[in-house]
């Protein structure tokens, strides 16, 4: 093919001759006060001996230095970039990242790509923390109280892949029957004494199938295949038993993976079908997902976990335990919302003598109208503590009748009192009071019910006042501003391990533009809105 001068690769040739123009260091070009200039000055202090441990001491060195690349990433997750390939361009293009690369040469998106997923993936923990541990020593966060929320993001998984426990279950009890029938007919044809237990399904099956296999083999059973061949009952029991083990060990692999769970996705199986807050469908369709906790203390993110529970109430004692071992000091005091409301949850404070402000999860039913005139409800009994019983609406006595011991999934045991009226016949009031034939019960944990009220009035003094409205600033803020601003619906890794490591780096990308931005407006130091005065 004949080239011009139009269609050579260089395209210089086109062009005029520019002039060099100086200065031919980049840092001219970006602002005193820029926030990439901070983010590299915070993250060079920190120990990255984690790091560099990840990669081999044999070998070439890497071709971008592990601390430049790691700054890399963190500022292209706080600046809205997550593709590598788009991360890639604009390390060719953007003359902040050109200026953290300090004359290297620009790595190309598998490079990026294999760092973030493969050498970062341990130690992007350890470094969020020295992070945290940096700025409480510089005197920004209040280490006063913490405010912990939960949200629901998608997981990099096909939505239609899910596999269900119950689905499973019914499936699996479903085909024991007909493995059941099968070994009766097997143990006559061959006069064996074959038996499948439920437990060791798995095991019991291999055994029958090995002794066909080993039987065919041994009277030389000529297997047919195709139409118009006719299959010898050994060959049939033979097939028939080896779909089933085949089968048993698909569903033996599906319940390895659910820990715990309900659902798993085929194409990630760390992730948890759960409904998202952001359903653009509105039909309520379950989505492969995590649930990302995160601890906000003066505006910063403190602490971020991965969860695949979707209830947040089992979240909050493990989410603690995980604080407070990575920050190494314990808040006095927790502020969360009505979803994380448990005796569990408030024992576990009490113990490590921390202070809750939890919403109560009746609390806005307490306010209204209908709730007060429910004579139902134990709130609006007359309780005689002396005695331990209720006085219902038609003056009946609910006296204790037994105690009731319940474990929640986390293995917590609770204390229930159930109480009885004496008797409900006859009375006037029984249609409203309960839908029960016989006598009204109520049952009441005395422990939930004391920690809860605690709770209650912390949540309506002066300092819970100002707590509750900073929660609903800081925390819920954080979560606002990388859902919506920094446009982060959806994860691009697959694993619990990647997923969190993707959090942790969009944290610290938000950390250090809401330094940056404290720094810019002189509100460092700044630790509580102050409430709002007529």
């Amino acid at each position: 093919m004949r080239l011009n001068k139009y269609t050579t690769k260089d395209y210089t040739e086109l062009g005029q001759t520019y002039q060099l123009v100086l200065p031919l260091s980049l840092e001219g070009f970006v602002p005193e006060d820029d926030s990439v200039r901070l983010l590299s000055h915070q993250l060079e202090d920190l120990d990255y001996t984690k790091l560099y441990l990840a990669y081999s001491a044999k070998g070439r060195n890497p071709a971008v230095d592990p601390k430049t690349m790691f700054k890399i990433l963190t500022y292209a997750y706080s600046q809205n970039i997550y593709s590598s390939r788009k991360i890639e361009k604009a390390c060719k293009r953007d003359i902040n990242f050109m200026w953290i690369l300090s004359g290297q040469k620009a790595p190309d998106h598998s490079t990026i790509a294999r760092f973030r997923t493969g050498f970062l993936a341990e130690a992007c923990e350890d470094l969020f923390y020295q992070m945290v541990r940096n700025l409480a020593a510089i005197g920004e966060l209040g280490k006063e109280t913490v405010f912990i929320d939960g949200t629901k993001l998608e997981a990099c998984a096909n939505k239609y892949t899910f596999v269900w426990k119950k689905s499973v279950g019914k499936w699996e009890e479903k085909m024991f029957a007909k493995i059941t029938q099968a070994v009766d007919l097997v143990n006559r044809e061959y006069i064996k004494d074959f038996f499948i237990e439920k437990e060791s399904r798995g095991k019991d099956l291999q055994k029958v199938f090995d002794f066909l296999d080993s039987y065919c083999k041994e009277h030389r059973i000529a297997f047919v295949y195709g139409r118009g061949k006719r299959k010898s009952k050994h060959q049939k029991y033979h097939e028939l038993f080896r779909r089933f083990l085949d089968r048993q060990l698909l569903y033996d692999l599906h319940n390895s993976r659910f820990h715990g769970r309900n659902s798993y996705s085929k194409t990630d199986i760390d992730a948890t079908f759960m409904h998202m807050k952001d359903d653009h469908m509105r039909n309520a369709q379950l989505k492969p997902g995590y649930n990302i906790q995160i601890a906000v203390d003066s505006e910063y993110v403190v602490a971020a976990d991965i969860f695949q529970d979707r209830n947040d109430v089992w979240t909050l004692v493990p989410f603690l335990k995980y604080m407070e071992e990575k920050l190494g000091f314990r808040y006095p005091s927790v502020t969360a919302d009505s979803g994380y409301e448990s005796e569990e949850g408030y024992s576990y404070l009490k113990e490590n003598k921390q202070v809750p402000y939890i919403k109560p999860q009746t609390y806005e039913k307490w306010k209204k109208r209908s709730f007060k005139k429910d004579i139902s409800k134990r709130e609006n009994m007359d309780y005689d503590r002396k005695a331990d019983t209720y006085t219902c609406h038609g003056g009946k006595k609910l006296s204790p009748l037994y105690i009731k011991k319940q474990k929640s999934k986390s293995g917590y045991e609770s204390e229930v009192t159930v109480y009885g009226c004496e008797d409900c016949i006859g009375c006037p009031h029984k249609e409203k009071c309960t839908k029960a034939k016989g006598n009204k019960r109520l049952y009441v944990s005395k422990s939930f019910i004391e920690k809860r009220q605690e709770s209650y009035e912390n949540i309506l003094s002066e300092k819970g006042t100002v707590y509750r409205m900073n929660r609903s600033i800081q925390v819920e803020g954080a979560f606002g501003v990388l859902k919506n601003d920094y446009e982060f619906q959806r994860f691009l890794l697959r694993g619990k391990t990647k997923v969190k490591l993707e959090i942790l780096l969009l944290c610290m990308g938000y950390n250090l533009n809401k330094l940056h931005a404290k720094i810019q407006n002189e509100r460092t130091e700044s630790y509580l809105f102050p409430l709002k005065t007529a």
